[in-house]
């Protein structure tokens, strides 16, 4: 299996997983508190976002962080690539407008004040970073804000999964795993703050906390 085989393959995977594995009980399991490192920052975002103003939830699954955003007085449109989450986020949401793509195939531009991604870019490959980054910037208004979270790993997990990855015989880079048939992706900080920066984004804020680092960041004019 060559790279670019292996990557469309593990981004099929995650979504059919997302559809057939995680779905169904996800509210249950992960979808309805929000951890308080999550809620302090995504305060401090909405905080800075136009008090009317319309906010991309990218990879929104079903609906976590909709309640929030709409207590606020925001608007929000949701996309996520399974179909089955948006199902569920529909069920509880039926006022927000929502589609089922992926965060590769965002193609407007200028429409967002505002972007938000959590706890997804773990599915998003190496390859693929640079491509969502540039579709939120070009999606973002003028100054507009994107509120993003990368996972931390456990301590020699990035290792071990590499190791793990490459007796499997998979074309895996440091930082990727597919323990148990799924993919996570784990980048170092200094390629965040790089693609971070090329895409044309400054960094705000940022913390640690659940798990997760937290960015805030804010489209600069390239």
């Amino acid at each position: 299996m060559d790279r670019p085989e292996f990557v469309k393959e593990r981004r099929q995977i995650a979504q059919d997983r997302m559809n057939t594995l995680f779905a169904p009980t996800y509210d249950e399991d992960w979808g309805s508190a929000i951890s308080p490192s999550h809620r302090e920052m995504l305060a401090k975002f909405l905080g800075l976002c136009p008090p009317d103003g319309l906010i991309l939830d990218a990879a929104c699954g079903t609906g976590k962080y909709f309640h929030a955003i709409l207590e606020s007085g925001r608007r929000v449109f949701g996309i996520d690539q399974a179909e089955a989450m948006l199902e569920k986020a529909q069920a509880k949401f039926p006022e927000v407008p929502l589609a089922n793509i992926g965060m590769q195939e965002i193609s407007v531009t200028g429409e967002y004040d505002a972007i938000i991604c959590m706890d997804a870019m773990e599915y998003v490959s190496p390859e693929d970073w640079p491509l969502v980054l540039n579709n939120f910037h070009r999606a973002l208004k003028q100054d507009g804000w994107l509120y993003l979270t990368s996972e931390i790993p456990g301590e020699g997990a990035v290792d071990e999964a590499l190791k793990e990855g490459q007796v499997l015989g998979y074309p895996v880079v440091p930082g990727e795993s597919v323990h148990k048939g799924g993919y996570h992706y784990y980048p170092t900080r200094e390629q965040v703050q790089n693609w971070l920066a090329g895409a044309g984004f400054e960094i705000v804020e940022q913390s640690e906390g659940d798990e997760y680092w937290h960015l805030l960041t804010r489209r600069k004019n390239i």
